[in-house]
């Protein structure tokens, strides 16, 4: 994953987009070496960050004319949130304590509400938490010990998912959403659950959003062709028109799906597509605020304009992979779904 650039501190605060690590400071000091909090216990509902069946920032809508249908929704929604563990010297470094108050109401009133809440349209919502690993894990020098915070944290989204298909899944059609350190478990735990695997028939579609997945990484299912295709995966990276990231080049071999056309081709999407950003204000609805185009290995688009874009100044858009789209994402869930149930 490439170096993120560190964005304005009054933009991030404002825009309470779901990816607070990119607002992040990066920690300076070598990471301790401290022992992980215990393993959640998935039978207790305080250890999801979203349930169908308790009130959390996912069933939030940025409109009263955008329902939340979770009560009658036939599909189920797998959420996976992009790290939010990003304090500069915390006493467990490596792994986040699930008891943490400050980190829980980050992921709650962040990447639950703006991200989350996408799929409250099509599914009842499921987000775990996890002992995710620190932002810095991406970044540092010890390899070995960033691998093994990765491992422990998708023990427990794997664990996580393994008690949804046991107490609450019950054969229903399933989404896999995620975003960031999201995707990094997502990608993972579709591999090991779907793919070439008889729980593939339950598929509706894969949302793994910020994280590279390779065009082999899975040795059966497919990336999304067109925009009612089922049992098939979606991914992007957003970026600014002509922009590499620092050290990358052209990436041929990364899957990228345009989020306004639903293809992977290399074809200009107008902004005119996007049916609405949700940015700083989440009871606001932006339409046609971003354009879209597949471009080797990310997706590039022209700089939008909101109140206090002039504040913004990186050419990195991960921050706003789903929110740029929010609209398109949540209306292609609900045309995907309806295409699987009517199948």
């Amino acid at each position: 994953m490439a170096r993120m650039n560190t964005l304005p501190v009054l933009f991030c605060s404002g825009l309470l987009l779901a990816l607070l690590p990119s607002c992040a400071v990066q920690p300076k000091s070598s990471p301790g070496k401290e022992l992980a909090s215990p393993a959640p216990d998935y039978s207790d509902p305080d250890n999801w960050a979203a349930l169908p069946q308790k009130e959390d920032p996912a069933d939030l809508t940025p409109g009263p004319d955008i329902p939340n249908i979770q009560a009658s929704a036939e599909v189920d929604v797998f959420f996976l949130h992009p790290t939010t563990h990003t304090k500069k010297r915390p006493r467990n470094f490596w792994n986040a304590p699930l008891a943490d108050e400050k980190i829980n109401k980050r992921t709650d009133e962040s990447p639950i509400q703006y991200q989350a809440s996408i799929f409250n349209g099509v599914g009842k919502v499921y987000a775990p938490r996890y002992r995710q690993a620190h932002l810095q894990a991406y970044f540092t020098d010890d390899r070995q010990q960033a691998k093994a915070a990765f491992e422990l944290a998708y023990s427990d989204v794997k664990s996580a998912f393994q008690y949804y298909l046991d107490h609450y899944n019950n054969g229903r059609p399933i989404i896999i959403a995620a975003h960031s350190q999201g995707t990094t478990h997502g990608k993972r735990l579709v591999r090991e659950f779907f793919d070439g695997k008889s729980l593939s028939k339950q598929l509706v579609a894969a949302y793994l959003v910020g994280i590279p997945v390779e065009a082999d990484y899975f040795a059966v299912l497919q990336p999304c062709e067109t925009p009612e295709q089922t049992e098939c995966f979606c991914s992007w990276r957003t970026y600014k028109s002509g922009h590499y990231p620092k050290g990358a080049g052209p990436q041929e071999n990364i899957v990228v799906t345009n989020p306004l056309s639903w293809t992977t081709a290399s074809v200009y999407a107008p902004k005119t597509l996007n049916q609405g950003a949700v940015l700083m204000k989440f009871s606001k609805v932006i339409p046609q605020l971003a354009d879209a185009k597949v471009n080797n290995g990310f997706l590039w688009i022209t700089k939008p304009r909101y109140p206090g874009s002039f504040l913004y100044f990186s050419p990195n858009y991960h921050i706003g992979d789903f929110n740029l789209f929010y609209m398109n994402v949540r209306n292609n869930a609900i045309l995907r779904a309806r295409h699987f149930l009517n199948q």
